[in-house]
């Protein structure tokens, strides 16, 4: 039976090969054909049949296709077996055999009852057997050598063939492992000159010489290879030819003259394939070591060329025509270093091109590849400087038309100043009339070489460097130039009138005192001319900026002006709002070349060879959301503010409607601490100092990531300064709203700053509600429980506490000075423990101090004695947390009479829970307090306690409890009604009115720039010191920032204070060049956030 048959090899089925159920010895029968021997073997018909295939088409597969083809000789030995074996036997043999049989010769059993038994079933049965062939049926081995000679029969068939079928198991596996790794060596061979032939040469010198490395390495190899393999080879052989070499007579079998010849054969191919080899790589070898001396040139030129590309990309990266005169400049200064450092890459390029030029006229051979390499490197240089030309061009333009835009804006400015200048009382007379109207009119003639005159000549003339927003920017400055020229025109009518208006004459009256704070006239229908010699000096003793303020300020005393006060206020407004608007154009600018500056280059491929490995990854750390913050104002902010231009007062509307985009501040301070600690490990890297020298900043990259935290800060005094000139406008009340929410947004911040240097705290501080308050206290304890020495000792000694209000819990934290510098040294607090607001009264008066009330808990079984900073700081927590019970008493009312609705209605009662209350409750208390609510109803509200109440601890429980309240008051120090508001008032001192100044440090919120000492001046932002009040209403003061000393009138102090207090830092630290203070204010006063002073903590 024959069928395709996959060819198998000894290694493969050499476990069926050792049961030696069938082998093939070496012996022939007469006519050559090969003799295949089944000797007994019991387990023949348990043999798989996979494996019995596997066995027969091996062995079928060994002898030469001529031996195969004359047929196959098998001989059955079932001398030991049944006749039923046999019969068996030789079925399974004839239907599996995959060869051309020739005869087929069975030595039946021995035993007299299975050899009659084989005869006579043989004889019946011969037509079953299915074989082409002739079946003999033999009685012994005498028999069998009758038909195979003696010689060619092994020992246990009678015969004297030397046959050890463990020995010929192991030269098969060994010839055919051979023949394999002859062909798999011609194979490898063949693929390695195909690969070789198919080589694309590399383009550079490295790449060349180490393509000759690794092929030369590769054929070493094989060669190595080839060298094992004919050792193989003659191992072999030799192993066959041994007994021909130990003994001259031995005569080899045909199986053994077959395996000589066969490696032999091998031997051979494989010396042609090393021989063929050997020429391809000498060919080979010489194509690569002439294309490395090509590649010299090559590689020169790949290198010029990326460097030409690459400077060639970074000019066209000079997209920018600059939004200012220091902008442009700065580009035009970047793009001349970034010439000077191209010339060299540009006279490599120029010299390589007269080295190819060079190549060509000696006819080199690749004269093909050089030609195009040399045009192109002359294109390139020709190119890169017409773009430099053209870009260095189009700035000069673009510096000319800024130039004509910022003088256009500065004589604007300058303007403005003059009538914002202007003193009303000299304008009253004639003479003073003429004078501004002369100062007007010479500043007018000034406007020839100053404003622009025709826009559509600008819009001809810059045509190729106007951008949309360049042109729109133009547009707003030719505006502001017709706004300011239209004001000046109203303000030259009204002067010419009053120049030319006769005066009535008036008796003169000796004035009054207060002359210089009142109006001369009390009624609206009298003019008076008078003004006090007072009142001027004081007028000329003011620095320019408070000129306007107390201009205003005069302006809105003089009922029976005739100038109009509405022109100037909005020429007020219009100052503010551009000054808001060019600092918020400075800031995206300044934020845009940090994030390109600094933090792009941190990605730059370039530059990361200068970024240490414990500085990688960390850009999120170092800018946090810098880039957050410059998108909102990018895009949205300044974008907004700019519709505002020409109506300044509703910039409120503005800020309200991104205050929320502002909370992203929030996110920015509270990274500020780690972005700081990590600034000052790598201040001194080399990647820093090479980004700032690229950049041209004087101060180092700390100064700018503090720049969003003095943003923030800027933004309330601006509105602040808006709202004083807007009193009587639309937006007034906008502007009440967004400054309030700014300084909410500022008080967040520092709240925040503060909550996550928190310790120890077990529990999720968010589960506690909004963190109303924080500050330093000193306290002392007073409690029911606890050894009565305990108590006394701490009557007397003070702990200082750092407390933190709650919606739902007040936290008492030790504060923890860190050592280091900037945001390192900011404080931690250890958390110590917390009271539930649920179980929380307050006495808010303590006798003998009016700094002190109590927080007590649990009907005063625990109480704090808390002694705040100032007056006005406890007046301020103490309306804070009555807040907070109030809202917490009107919720549970509510609760109770919700309880008696669904008890009247026979409905079950649910719980209720106090601790908590909803919005509408707050919201509802809230009305109650603006309409002035009769409080009287909340009596002995201070003293409603919970029964009992679980033990405080790190965690507490949600509980409910009574309204009724305690019969006994259990050492109260306040009045009947502890909630009653005259009790915060009287010790607060008034909370709003008039400020008085005290002696202490306060930072200026604008410039003065001439005091009565002439060289006495102060910045906004300084941090100046109230030392002593002297005569005539004068403070002598100390420029901290500066150290210089003089004297300031107090009315123009308080002007240049406002409520500026020492306002707690996001950092301790007040040294350094970028350090910065956030005003913490509240909605209930702007001294709830006051430093304090350290206390020693009670120790056990």
């Amino acid at each position: 039976m024959h069928q395709d048959i996959i060819p198998l090899y000894a290694a493969d089925i050499q476990d069926q090969l050792k049961k030696q159920f069938a082998y093939l010895s070496g012996g022939r029968g007469g006519d050559g054909c090969p003799v295949i021997t089944f000797p007994n073997y019991p387990a023949f018909s348990e043999i798989p049949e996979k494996e019995f295939q596997n066995v027969l088409t091996y062995l079928t597969s060994i002898p030469s296709l001529r031996d195969a083809g004359i047929g196959f000789i098998l001989v059955i030995d079932r001398r030991q077996d049944k006749w039923t074996s046999v019969k068996a036997s030789i079925l399974r043999i004839a239907a599996s055999f995959p060869g051309n049989l020739q005869l087929v010769l069975v030595l039946r059993p021995t035993g007299f009852f299975h050899r009659a038994l084989s005869d006579i079933a043989f004889k019946f049965n011969k037509d079953e057997f299915k074989m082409k062939v002739p079946i003999i049926m033999l009685g012994s081995v005498s028999e069998l050598q009758g038909y195979i000679d003696k010689t060619q029969l092994t020992e246990d068939l009678g015969g004297t063939l030397d046959y050890c079928h463990n020995r010929w198991l192991s030269r098969r596996t060994a010839i055919e492992g051979f023949a394999q790794k002859v062909k798999q060596t011609a194979q490898i061979l063949q693929s390695f000159g195909t690969e070789l032939a198919e080589t694309e040469l590399p383009n550079d010198v490295q790449s060349t010489s180490s393509l000759l490395a690794t092929h030369t390495e590769k054929k070493d190899k094989m060669k190595e290879d080839i060298r094992l393999a004919v050792e193989q080879g003659d191992d072999i052989l030799g192993s066959i030819t041994k007994p021909v070499t130990e003994n001259p007579e031995y005569k080899l079998n045909q199986d053994q003259l077959d395996n000589q010849t066969t490696v032999e054969r091998l031997l051979a191919q494989l010396h042609e394939t090393e021989t063929a080899f050997d020429e391809f790589w000498i060919k080979h070898q010489q194509k690569l070591e002439q294309c490395l001396r090509l590649r010299n040139f090559e590689q020169n030129f790949r290198e010029v060329k990326a460097a030409l590309d690459i400077v060639s990309e970074r000019l066209s990266a000079f997209t920018d025509v600059g939004n200012s005169c220091s902008h442009v400049e700065h580009i035009l200064k970047d793009l001349a270093n970034f010439e000077e450092k191209s010339c060299e890459t540009v006279a490599k390029a120029r010299m390589l091109a007269s080295e190819g030029d060079a190549f060509i006229q000696n006819n080199h051979y690749a004269v093909d590849s050089i030609i195009p390499k040399c045009s192109e490197l002359h294109h390139l240089c020709d190119a890169f400087t017409a773009e430099t030309e053209r870009k260095r061009n189009l700035l000069n333009k673009s510096l000319e038309l800024h130039g004509l835009l910022e003088k256009s804006m500065k004589w604007c400015d300058e303007g403005i100043y003059l009538l914002a200048s202007q003193p009303v009382d000299k304008c009253q007379s004639q003479d003073g009339a003429e004078s501004a109207l002369q100062e007007i009119e010479k500043f007018l003639d000034t406007g020839a070489g100053n404003k622009i005159k025709e826009l559509n000549k600008i819009y001809r003339e810059y045509a190729h460097i106007l951008s949309e927003d360049l042109k729109e920017h133009v547009q707003k400055v030719f505006q502001k130039q017709e706004s300011m020229e239209e004001m000046f025109q109203k303000r030259q009518v009204s002067l010419k009138k009053l120049a030319a208006k006769q005066t009535r004459p008036v008796q003169p009256v000796a004035p009054r005192p207060e002359a210089f704070v009142k109006s001369p006239c009390n009624s609206p229908g009298l003019q008076s001319e008078y003004v006090p010699n007072s009142e001027s000096s004081a007028l000329r003793r003011v620095n320019y900026r408070r000129g306007k303020s107390e201009m205003t300020e005069l302006h809105q005393s003089r009922g029976g002006s005739t100038m109009d006060d509405e022109e100037n206020l909005a020429v007020l407004r219009q100052h503010v709002i551009n000054e808001l608007i060019e600092t918020e154009r400075a800031y995206v600018e300044e934020l845009l070349c940090v994030l390109e500056g600094y933090a792009a280059e941190m990605d730059n491929p370039l530059m990361a060879h200068l970024i240490s490995p414990e500085l990688q990854n960390k850009k999120d750390i170092l800018f946090g959301n810098m880039e957050e913050i410059y998108h909102f104002h990018n895009r949205i902010f300044l974008r907004e503010l700019e519709n505002y231009v020409e109506y300044p007062e509703l910039v409120g509307r503005c800020f309200l409607d991104q205050m929320e985009d502002f909370q992203i501040y929030e996110k920015y301070c509270q990274n500020k601490p780690r972005s700081e600690s990590l600034w000052r490990q790598f201040s001194d890297s080399v990647f820093f100092q090479e980004c700032q020298r690229k950049l041209d900043h004087k101060l180092s990259l700390d100064s700018y990531l503090l720049k969003p935290v003095q943003r923030i800060t800027k933004y309330q005094l601006l509105l602040k300064e808006m709202l004083k000139y807007s009193k009587n406008c639309e937006g007034a009340e906008d502007l009440q709203e967004a400054l309030t929410s700014i300084l909410g947004i500022l008080k967040a911040v520092n709240d925040s700053m503060h909550q996550i240097a928190i310790t120890g705290y077990d529990g999720n501080l968010n589960e506690l509600g909004k963190l109303l308050m924080q500050g330093s206290f000193n306290v002392w304890t007073d409690h029911k429980k606890g050894h009565s020495k305990v108590k006394d000792l701490a009557r007397f000694k003070p702990m200082q506490r750092h407390l933190f209000l709650h919606e739902k819990a007040v936290l008492f934290c030790k504060k923890r000075e860190e050592n280091g510098e900037g945001y390192e040294k900011a404080p931690s607090y250890s958390y110590k423990h917390s009271l539930n607001m649920a179980a929380v009264g307050i006495t808010e008066n303590v006798k003998g101090d009016a700094k002190k009330f109590e927080i007590w808990y649990n009907a005063r079984e625990e109480v704090y004695i808390i002694q705040a900073p100032t007056p006005e700081v406890k007046a301020t927590w103490v309306n804070e947390i009555r807040k907070v019970l109030t809202s917490q008493l009107q919720a549970c009312r509510e609760a109770s009479q919700h309880r008696t609705l669904e008890q009247t209605q026979s409905l079950p009662l649910p719980a209720s829970s106090c601790s908590s209350p909803s919005r509408n409750h707050i919201r509802n208390i809230k009305k109650m307090e603006e309409r002035k609510a009769d409080l009287g109803s909340l009596e002995g509200y201070g003293t409603t306690v919970a029964p009992k109440y679980p033990e405080k601890g790190k965690g507490w429980a949600k509980t409910s409890h009574s309204l009724d309240a305690s019969e006994e008051n259990d050492g109260w120090s306040s009045a009947e009604d502890p909630l009653n508001s005259s009790d915060a008032e009287e010790e607060g001192g008034g909370g709003g009115g008039e400020m008085k100044l005290t002696p202490g440090k306060y930072t200026v919120v604008t410039d003065y720039e001439k005091g009565v000492s002439d060289e006495f001046t102060v910045k906004s932002g300084d941090l100046v010191q109230l030392i002593r009040e002297g005569e005539d209403g004068l403070w002598y003061v100390k420029n901290l920032s500066t150290g210089r000393e003089g004297w300031i009138p107090a009315n123009n102090l308080l002007m240049l204070i406002g409520n500026s207090k020492s306002a707690q830092s996001l950092s301790s630290s007040e040294s350094g060049t970028a350090s910065s203070t956030l005003s913490t204010s509240s909605s209930c006063s702007d001294s709830c956030n006051v430093s304090s002073t350290s206390f020693s903590d009670i120790k056990g």
